[in-house]
């Protein structure tokens, strides 16, 4: 290590440190600079006084002013919550979807809280649009296999479909291949039957030999002509909706293997008047009935 000398180009002294020929100058710290630390230090020291700081074995230092995000959080909720309860207390007189499109007002929030609703607890099956996918209803369409109308839609928000909840709605679309119920060439019938009712090609002679079979073990919950019933759930067949795909191989394993989707009910979960504000997002979305 070099001894101090007195650099001869800046006329400050070195630190005694040298590498490489290169030493370095014991320059002060700018005032302003030690100012701000020493500021930092003692504003530190108040701050630990004075909030919640350190962790200990059991908890933490509360501080002077006690003061908690959580708590700060919950008052800011609970006002929101109190600036809201006017408008979510009107929902609970809702019955038809009228009362709702007559107030604009109340249309409005009812909306903006659908959605909202919608986006943290449908969105996940149904698509952020709303739009579904296999298994999972399109709510932009017209097309409803429980019904469309607000009191259709509400119920089935509220006890959902195969849920397990006593009020749930139910049916049943059997595996007719799997429970030995009919024979692959009946099913392979069956497939191009389904296909022509919804207007796609299919096999004129397969087509014959399935209308027995249809009006035995289909027609009971679709009808006759294959149009579905809202009061069973049953889907009409001669549209080009399709719930799980209207390929000839989905088709085929709907009817060989049955289907079960369920919805879940979602009393409970969310209040009457929530539940009413999504049944009127829902509504919206593909029209109703």
């Amino acid at each position: 290590m070099a001894e101090h000398e007195i650099d001869e180009h800046s006329g400050v002294a070195t630190t005694g440190h040298e590498w490489d020929g290169i030493k370095e100058l014991n320059n002060p710290l700018p005032r302003w600079w030690v100012w701000t630390f020493y500021a930092c230090v003692a504003f530190s020291v108040v701050w630990w006084v004075l909030m919640p700081t350190w962790p200990g074995i059991s908890g933490y230092t509360k501080g002077v002013l006690g003061y908690t995000q959580r708590a700060t959080v919950a008052k800011e909720m609970a006002a929101l919550n109190e600036s809201r309860s006017a408008s979510m207390q009107q929902l609970d007189n809702v019955n038809t979807i009228a009362d709702v499109e007559n107030n604009p007002e109340l249309l409005q929030y009812t909306m903006a809280a659908g959605a909202s609703l919608f986006g943290d607890n449908c969105a996940t099956c149904h698509g952020s649009g709303g739009q579904g996918g296999p298994g999972y209803p399109n709510l932009n369409d017209d097309d409803w296999i429980w019904g469309g109308t607000f009191a259709d839609i509400k119920q089935t928000i509220t006890y959902g479909i195969r849920s397990g909840h006593p009020e749930a709605r139910f049916n049943t679309m059997q595996a007719y291949g799997r429970d030995g119920v009919l024979s692959e060439d009946q099913i392979g019938d069956l497939v191009e039957y389904v296909l022509a009712l919804s207007g796609e090609q299919a096999d004129p002679a397969a087509v014959e030999r399935a209308a027995v079979t249809f009006e035995q073990v289909c027609a009971a919950c679709h009808g006759a002509d294959g149009k579905g019933n809202h009061l069973l759930g049953s889907p009409n067949l001669t549209d080009a909706i399709w719930l799980y795909g209207g390929e000839r191989a989905t088709i085929y394993a709907t009817l060989k293997n049955g289907r079960a989707g369920v919805m879940p009910t979602w009393a409970g979960r969310l209040t009457s008047d929530q539940i009413t504000a999504l049944a009127v997002y829902v509504h919206s979305l593909g029209g109703g009935e």
